[in-house]
């Protein structure tokens, strides 16, 4: 019940015109579009935000992958990926918006040694998620960041209602109905054809 809360309250915000992300993340999206930006990075640092990027990854591509010029969206999951993919992110071609997931962690988890300084896990893991965004941020690339003080149901509610609403203002922008899927739709078609020259 509670993540139907988070997202009830991130709509009725956006509807009484007290929230503006939505809407100008959609003017963002829009912006980098018109200047060759060609790749949406979703880098999430929480395992438990896989889901998330995985299902933002579907639903942008169902409701806007049906222009020219429009984003591709990618799942990336840091820390790890950042160590195989940040070197093409920073010095490849600058046609990539960044948005890191990330959460307040400083403090939890066991304690380690990195480089003879006495930490947690969470404090490396909160380290890594500013130095990437620092370091995005300073070589040019387009960014932006959502930070969590916690993931629970109300927050996952949240997450989800913003980024419907910018998908669809995103579409309302791009002249696409965000609520069909045409191509996909003629692959069904096929699909079922072929079957039924199986019989």
């Amino acid at each position: 019940m509670l993540i139907w809360a988070g997202g009830f309250r991130c709509f009725l915000a956006c509807v009484m015109a007290d929230y503006e992300p939505a809407v100008q993340s959609a003017a963002l999206h829009m912006a980098l579009m018109e200047k060759k930006v060609r790749v949406n990075v979703m880098m999430h640092y929480d395992d438990r935000m896989g889901a998330l990027a995985s299902w933002y990854r579907q639903c942008w591509s169902e409701s806007l992958g049906k222009c020219d010029g429009v984003m591709t969206p990618v799942r990336s999951r840091g820390a790890t990926d950042q160590h195989s993919q940040l070197q093409l992110y920073l010095d490849g071609p600058k046609d990539k918006l960044f948005s890191l997931m990330m959460l307040e962690c400083a403090g939890q988890g066991a304690r380690i040694d990195v480089n003879g300084i006495q930490c947690t896990l969470g404090d490396l893991m909160g380290a890594e998620q500013r130095a990437t965004l620092a370091t995005l941020t300073k070589r040019g690339c387009p960014a932006r960041s959502f930070t969590m003080k916690k993931l629970d149901e109300e927050t996952l509610g949240a997450l989800l209602m913003h980024f419907m609403l910018e998908v669809i203002f995103t579409a309302e922008l791009l002249g696409v109905n965000a609520f069909d899927q045409p191509a996909v739709e003629e692959s069904k078609v096929l699909t079922l054809g072929y079957l039924a020259e199986m019989r």
